[in-house]
C-alpha cells in the first residue's frame, strides 16, 4: 500500500507537455520584447500643451527619471527654454484663456520656477 501511494505522487513528464512549455516560454519573450500597445492619445487642447512643455522642463531637471535608465546631469539651459516657451505662452494668449486654462498656466509656470530655483541652487552647491 506505501508503494503505491509513492507512485501515485509520481509527476509524469510526456513530449506534449515539454513542447506545450516551451512554446509558453517563446510567447512570453515575444511578448516581452515587443513594445506595449499605446493607449488613446488625450485630447490636444490647451492644458495638453502645458503638459507637454512642464513634463519637458520637469525631465530636464532631473525631477523625472525614467525606469531603468542611468541618472544623467540636468540641464538646466534646456528647463530654461521650456520655462520660456510657457512665458511666451501666456503672454502671447493673455486675455485669450478661460479662467481656468489662465490658473493652470499660472499656477504651473510657479511650480516650475520653484523647482528649478531649488534645482539650481543645488547645482551650485555641488
Amino acid at each position: 500500500m506505501a508503494e503505491e501511494k509513492k507512485e501515485e505522487k509520481k509527476i509524469i513528464i510526456d513530449e506534449d507537455w515539454k513542447k506545450e512549455a516551451e512554446k509558453e516560454k517563446e510567447q512570453l519573450a515575444e511578448e516581452q520584447e515587443q513594445p506595449a500597445e499605446r493607449g488613446p492619445l488625450p485630447r490636444g487642447d490647451f492644458a495638453a500643451l502645458i503638459s507637454m512643455l512642464t513634463t519637458q522642463a520637469f525631465f530636464s531637471m532631473g525631477a523625472f527619471k525614467i525606469e531603468g535608465q542611468d541618472d544623467r546631469e540636468p540641464d538646466m539651459e534646456l528647463a530654461r527654454y521650456n520655462i520660456d516657451m510657457l512665458e511666451t505662452l501666456e503672454e502671447k494668449t493673455k486675455g485669450n484663456l478661460t479662467e481656468q486654462e489662465e490658473k493652470v498656466l499660472q499656477d504651473t509656470l510657479g511650480q516650475l520656477r520653484m523647482v528649478f530655483v531649488k534645482m539650481s541652487e543645488a547645482g551650485e552647491k555641488k
